[in-house]
């Protein structure tokens, strides 16, 4: 995939003109039966952005990207405050409506100053409760289109492998009713994959080790559902992740339910309300070559004149935890 040039970068901040507070408007959660009932709500302060440093010489053509938490049915952010430099120009775009990030772009930086962008948001999240009634829910035979590509294989999730596909027919064998079969799967991960902290690695190598870290254990039940015909994802929250999974209705209206893995059992439902980063385990990315699992903080310049080098930090943290 080419890559994003500054010029590029900065053409792109100057056609965003919705306005700022437009960003974050509000996702209307279904009123379905058998859609996850949510509860209680959470709300907290949550910062990000980046800090750069012209270390060295003057800095040209900075372009920076970090991603901020978006809306979702069980998710509302509002903006609260930004703070802005004055080189810096920023705007926002959603990658494949699953992930929001905010753009910085710095067109020169003299030596020993500052810039960049911090915004504070309040984000109030909801706990999810099991759905109020069962009876209908179902594996989907035709999902939606935008729906299908949590059916394929994403980076250390590889859900079409051999192993794992045999492994979800043997775990599946003889098991009657689709939320029995999600519940299935989920229960056989947490009982026969141990966690360990470790360095992540893939749903295969974990299935084969029989070990994990909470990425693992959870990209294993996502890639057994997935070989199974059910949609799943993962949902990034602050230090940790959990998986969703996708059923449909008796009339074909489709709900994502919420699973952790790792941790205290939750299937089905979500107690412990956490800000979400980011939905999803398979992104393009305009500045990279490959798909990601994972969207993180991105940041590159020209070639300075005069050696200069930006020292970035990048701030994604709840003031005051």
């Amino acid at each position: 995939m080419r890559q994003l040039t500054p010029l590029a970068a900065v053409m792109m901040l100057l056609l965003a003109t919705t306005q700022l507070f437009a960003q974050f408007e509000k996702v209307q959660p279904s009123e379905s039966k058998n859609a996850p009932i949510l509860g209680e709500a959470r709300t907290s302060r949550y910062q990000v952005g980046m800090t750069i440093e012209a270390v060295g010489g003057d800095c040209v053509g900075l372009y920076g990207t970090i991603p901020i938490p978006a809306d979702w049915p069980e998710q509302t952010v509002r903006l609260v405050e930004e703070e802005v430099s004055t080189e810096s120009r920023i705007g926002y775009r959603m990658l494949e409506n699953s992930v929001k990030q905010m753009m910085v772009s710095i067109p020169s930086l003299r030596r020993g100053e500052t810039g960049g962008a911090v915004i504070t948001l309040e984000v109030e999240v909801r706990s999810a409760q099991p759905p109020a009634d069962l009876t209908g829910v179902k594996i989907p035979k035709r999902p939606p289109s935008d729906i299908r590509r949590y059916l394929g294989s994403s980076p250390s999730i590889e859900s079409r492998h051999s192993s794992i596909r045999k492994k979800a027919r043997e775990i599946l064998e003889g098991v009657e009713g689709d939320w029995q079969k999600v519940e299935k799967l989920y229960d056989w991960v947490r009982d026969n994959i141990s966690y360990e902290s470790q360095k992540s690695t893939t749903a295969v190598t974990a299935l084969r080790k029989g070990t994990g870290d909470f990425e693992d254990l959870t990209g294993l039940f996502i890639a057994l559902c997935r070989a199974s015909d059910v949609p799943a994802r993962t949902v990034w929250v602050p230090g940790s992740s959990y998986a969703e999974f996708y059923l449909e209705d008796a009339d074909e209206e489709g709900h994502w339910y919420p699973a952790q893995v790792a941790g205290t059992r939750a299937f089905g439902f979500m107690p412990d309300p956490r800000p979400i980063l980011q939905k999803g385990d398979s992104f393009r990315v305009p500045e990279k070559n490959e798909p990601v699992r994972f969207v993180a903080e991105y940041l590159t310049g020209k070639k300075s004149p005069n050696g200069g080098k930006p020292h970035v930090t990048f701030i994604r943290e709840e003031p005051g935890s």
